[in-house]
């Protein structure tokens, strides 16, 4: 993948963030945009050869459109300063977790899991965490789990907020202050209760997707946080 012509061509986005420039640039857009799509397909592929539930989907499937909706927002710009997919196997809208890569200049990133999830299957995930912890400890503790999302933590914090910033990392996004109601505040994995969500995200540097190679540690990430996610999509799984 041309990784360089993508995020160049995203920087001329961020300063030119108006319809008349960008359809004065259409074709390039065009080109960047199947530049793209070819890496996806790419990743698709590969995750298919060990994710078999991910086989009946299609490229389409996964890729988001590049207009923002604005309807909601204080921002008004039209058009998205990043390239995103979104692989999972029952859809782009589905609860369950899947398989997500980011190219944004100065944040570019590969993640897997769910960032939001209702209230009641987010109990149901908390009571599976504690009725198989075992199972669960052997998910989140494994060392390719941990040298690819918890690097950056700490044993008082094995979260780290926002992801941003090359090479960075974290699992959950958000978390609760003190432990959920109804749940023990003095079990001992106490803090695995307070995600509010099972995202688990590895920052990458800009020339992380230059090439071809990407695929090979791009799949070594994925594989890495597969056995959490499908702990987590097997409680999901009751709710779709």
């Amino acid at each position: 993948m041309d990784a360089k012509k993508i995020l160049d061509f995203l920087k001329q986005v961020m300063a030119n963030n108006n319809r008349e420039w960008f359809h004065a640039h259409k074709a390039l857009y065009d080109d960047v945009r199947q530049e793209w799509s070819n890496g996806v397909a790419k990743a698709l592929e590969r995750i298919i050869s060990f994710d078999a539930e991910i086989a009946p989907i299609e490229l389409k499937d996964c890729l988001y459109r590049f207009n923002r909706d604005t309807r909601f927002s204080p921002d008004k710009s039209p058009y998205k300063n990043h390239f995103g997919a979104y692989i999972n196997a029952k859809g782009k809208k589905a609860l369950r977790g899947g398989y997500y890569i980011h190219m944004e200049p100065g944040n570019c990133l590969v993640a897997v899991g769910n960032y939001w999830l209702p209230t009641n299957v987010l109990t149901a995930c908390r009571n599976e965490i504690m009725a198989n912890t075992e199972a669960w400890l052997k998910c989140v503790q494994r060392e390719d789990f941990k040298h690819y999302f918890l690097s950056d933590a700490n044993s008082e914090n094995p979260f780290w907020g926002e992801a941003k910033g090359n090479n960075s990392s974290g699992f959950g996004l958000e978390r609760l202050k003190t432990c959920p109601a109804g749940f023990p505040r003095d079990w001992e994995h106490v803090e695995w209760l307070r995600m509010k969500d099972y995202c688990a995200w590895h920052n990458v540097g800009d020339d992380f997707f230059e090439g071809d190679a990407w695929l090979d540690e791009c799949e070594r990430i994925f594989c890495a946080a597969k056995p959490m996610m499908d702990f987590v999509n097997a409680v999901i799984d009751d709710y779709e």
